[in-house]
């Protein structure tokens, strides 16, 4: 019987992550993906408190995860976005990067404010689930 669900792990991401970025449901064609995290391809956390630079590398790499997956933003069914403050307009700035980076797809998504995220100075974090390209 074939491997019911693919783990994908871009060569493109950083490569240390104890997680792969997405994992792909063969019988269902979904993908779940990890937290995508505000990381460059060293494993450093990118722009230490600034929210919204971390929230478009986060996307960004939310992107590469799905796109490797053989998914897209278009055909994300939900997010979730965490963010480390109690400040709602830091909430608020990273959800804008993020909606932007999005360009009118607008999936359904949570926005949440959590005490700590697992990297160091990491502020922001997204994961998604979504559907695989039907090509």
């Amino acid at each position: 019987m074939a491997k019911q669900v693919r783990r994908v792990k871009p060569p493109s991401l950083y490569a240390g992550a104890p997680y792969a970025y997405a994992s792909v449901a063969r019988q269902k064609a979904l993908v779940f993906t990890a937290g995508a995290c505000p990381l460059d391809a060293s494993g450093r956390t990118v722009a230490p408190g600034d929210v919204a630079s971390q929230a478009r590398r986060a996307v960004r790499n939310l992107f590469i995860a799905l796109k490797s997956a053989g998914s897209s933003p278009a055909l994300v069914l939900k997010t979730t976005v965490y963010v480390a403050s109690p400040r709602r307009s830091d909430l608020v700035t990273a959800w804008k990067e993020i909606r932007a980076a999005f360009r009118g797809a607008d999936p359904p998504s949570t926005l949440l404010g959590v005490a700590a995220l697992g990297y160091p100075d990491q502020l922001v974090e997204i994961e998604a689930v979504a559907t695989v390209s039907a090509a």
